[in-house]
């Protein structure tokens, strides 16, 4: 008998639970404490239709056009994460429809997007993307960047920051990625515990790892991971 996409699809996300169920496990963290976002950058309309039917409703984009253009296509409780680059003229066309912006990178942005949720009375909740390798081809802030402007990012009266976003530099192996996730699991605790001194709440979501390393990312204190062609294996591009 043909499997069928949905079929097809839930084989995938049951591996995938399992998998995290199992890192959880072995890291002594509940079984609730990670968020599976699937990333349909390059998913037809038909995959994200079986995700959502098989109960995947956390669905991330990396292009805010597309994010703007299939929130206005998806019922209202698909909850779109990007995870993709933001410029700041695009701000506006994606307050309203996202429910997690994983890649603020910068202060200008940050302070564009307070700037615009002050304006339209929304209350945004983003994690800063921090490039802790200080790799030129990615981006996000540096640790000493993030550390410099930490206190003004205390200060913002409309947008929740709720933790941070990374991308562990490409590696042969999944292991290597262990210390750049162990880093921002630790940065995460310092800075939160500085916002907390100041009257603020921790820091509690760290989004890091993907298909190739989750099971690490989750074994160093991820609270979300971004999976895409895990979650799509067995079917025709």
């Amino acid at each position: 008998m043909m499997t069928t996409i949905r079929d097809q699809i839930a084989q995938n996300l049951d591996h995938v639970h399992n998998v995290i169920s199992s890192a959880l496990a072995r890291s002594g963290r509940p079984a609730t404490a990670v968020q599976l976002v699937c990333v349909t950058k390059y998913a037809r309309d038909e995959w994200i239709d079986a995700l959502l039917e098989c109960g995947q409703t956390a669905l991330g984009e990396n292009r805010p056009q597309q994010l703007d253009q299939r929130a206005s296509k998806y019922p209202d409780h698909v909850r779109w994460h990007l995870i993709g680059q933001l410029q700041r003229n695009k701000v506006r066309r994606v307050l309203g429809s996202t429910h997690l912006i994983h890649s603020v990178d910068n202060l200008r942005l940050l302070n564009r997007i307070e700037s615009i949720a002050t304006e339209e009375n929304r209350r945004p909740s983003v994690l800063l993307q921090v490039n802790l390798s200080e790799d030129g081809d990615r981006n996000g802030f540096t640790d000493s960047t993030l550390r410099a402007c930490w206190a003004q990012i205390c200060d913002l009266h409309r947008t929740e920051v709720l933790g941070l976003m990374t991308m562990a530099p490409v590696a042969v192996d999944a292991e290597s990625s262990r210390p750049t996730f162990e880093s921002l699991r630790n940065l995460a605790g310092e800075l939160g515990t500085i916002r907390v001194q100041r009257g603020g709440q921790p820091l509690t979501e760290l989004s890091m790892g993907m298909s190739n390393d989750f099971e690490v990312a989750i074994e160093a204190g991820a609270t979300i991971v971004r999976l895409g062609r895990t979650l799509f294996q067995g079917l025709e591009n």
